[in-house]
């Protein structure tokens, strides 16, 4: 069954150096459903290793969740999530972030 639309939750406004959570969810998909996130169209990856080295973040595919330890100007965007399976994938609406 492909994904529904996923539920994001991106905050409006975080101050610097706060942690911020992205939450990303839906349960229609079978199999389960795995997130991707994106920042201005770009995506965010998940290996550390290939990280900018400025930005402090997890991303847990699994749970649709993206916490930032410590916001920077840098991470300022509109936020979107993908869940996707094996019958296909449904995007959710952009939502910005001021830090």
């Amino acid at each position: 069954v492909k994904p529904m639309t996923p539920r994001c939750t991106v905050p409006k406004a975080v101050p610097v150096g706060k942690s911020a959570s992205l939450h990303c969810h839906e349960n229609e998909g079978f199999p389960k459903s795995t997130y991707s996130w994106y920042r201005n169209s770009e995506p965010l990856s998940a290996d550390t290793k290939a990280k900018p080295h400025n930005s402090s973040y997890t991303l847990n595919p699994a749970t649709g969740t993206l916490v930032f330890h410590a916001v920077h100007k840098g991470d300022t965007g509109r936020y979107s999530c993908i869940a996707t399976n094996d019958a296909g994938f449904a995007k959710c609406e952009e939502q910005e972030m001021e830090v």
